[in-house]
């Protein structure tokens, strides 16, 4: 039985940022969230793939102890091409290749089914759906979304946020969502509906966690070099639950922990190209940063 499950996208990605260029790299959000998630828990991935999938992509992902065998076979893998400017706040998309995704669904190895926790990472809400439905008695149920699915289909959104117990987005489709400027406004909507917690992603500037009674604001790592940002939010939705899992705790101190255990990732994803960083961190450099971390909050 995997510990974990992750599911969303598996692609190739093409990526220009103002410090480099690579072509047809490791990525997708089940990707980044299995690989982050793998340094403290043992995942299950849920996605597809096509026949022009490179098995060296496959053989490196068993080889990180993450499970396969939720992944399926379809005709053309999903491709991305996309490129950063100065500020990197912000992908802007030249290119993209649904294939294989267009027409996927969920196929659950029974062995995913007895999982007790689980990080739904970007993808159409209604797999983030079936996925739920298959759980057998889950203990903790995390997802992620976008603002193409919150424009495009809001109802399954909703319905999805329901279902599970942690929302993680970032503070542009917290807005978009709620219809709010407010940060505290469109957390408490999601509280609402029935979540443990809500935590809302804020890019360099750290993350907050909501909770029924408190809030807890995390800081972002200082960094001095970042060459690409992209899958730091899978990065560190697979951290965070990957932390929890391990750990099978969830009261409030454990979770904001598993925040900054997945802003560590996060940050260390953000210093290289595609996964390039994930491949080579070890848990010295984990604990290096998480008490870097607390230093950063002490007063």
């Amino acid at each position: 039985m995997s510990e974990m499950i992750v599911m969303g996208t598996i692609a190739l990605d093409t990526i220009e940022t103002p410090f480099g260029k690579v072509k047809d790299v490791l990525g997708g959000s089940a990707s980044y969230a299995s690989l982050a998630a793998s340094f403290f828990s043992k995942p299950g991935i849920l996605s597809i793939i096509g026949k022009d999938f490179p098995n060296k992509h496959m053989e490196f992902l068993n080889k990180k102890g993450i499970d396969t065998n939720g992944i399926t076979m379809g005709d053309k893998t999903f491709r991305w091409q996309g490129f950063y400017e100065f500020d990197m706040s912000e992908a802007k998309t030249l290119r993209t290749e649904l294939n294989a995704l267009e027409s996927y669904k969920v196929k659950v190895p029974e062995h995913y089914k007895d999982a007790k926790y689980a990080f739904l990472g970007n993808i159409d809400p209604e797999l983030q759906l079936e996925v739920i439905k298959s759980m057998k008695n889950p203990e903790l149920i995390v997802m992620d979304t976008m603002n193409f699915w919150i424009e495009h289909k809001k109802d399954k959104v909703l319905e999805a946020i329901k279902k599970s117990d942690i929302l993680v987005f970032n503070d542009g489709e917290a807005r978009q969502l709620f219809n709010t400027p407010n940060l505290v406004k469109a957390a408490n909507e999601v509280l609402k509906l029935n979540s443990k917690a809500v935590i809302i992603k804020k890019g360099e500037h750290g993350a907050l966690l909501f909770t029924k009674d408190k809030h807890f604001s995390a800081p972002g790592y200082p960094l001095e070099n970042i060459k690409d940002p992209t899958g730091c939010g899978d990065s560190f939705g697979g951290a965070f639950t990957g932390y929890l899992a391990k750990t099978q705790n969830l009261d409030e101190k454990n979770l904001r922990k598993a925040i900054i255990y997945g802003s560590i990732l996060a940050s260390y994803n953000a210093e290289g190209f595609g996964m390039e960083k994930l491949h080579t961190i070890k848990h010295e450099d984990i604990n290096k940063r998480y008490k870097e971390f607390k230093d950063i909050r002490e007063f």
